[in-house]
């Protein structure tokens, strides 16, 4: 009992579900220890932006309750 197959344009196609190879893929090269410093460097440099634009930003979106909550023209007192 064969399933039926609807035609394809390219005969490797139909045949990739049955393929295995034996070839196994060449082993991954070690990063150096230069690579490994600079990913290092990278992340440091990363982690360091955010804290930097955390703590200058803080302030301008804490409330200060000796500052004035609203400001308003003289042109809004009639005068």
């Amino acid at each position: 009992m064969s399933r039926r197959r609807e035609p394809v344009p390219f005969a490797f196609l139909a045949e990739a579900d049955r393929f295995r190879s034996n070839v196994a893929p060449p082993p991954r090269e070690r990063a150096s220890l230069g690579q490994l410093a600079g990913r290092w460097l990278l992340g440091l440099t990363i982690v360091a932006a955010l804290a930097g634009s955390l703590v200058l930003g803080m302030p301008a979106l804490s409330l200060d309750p000796s500052s004035p909550q609203t400001q308003q023209s003289q042109a809004s007192d009639g005068r």
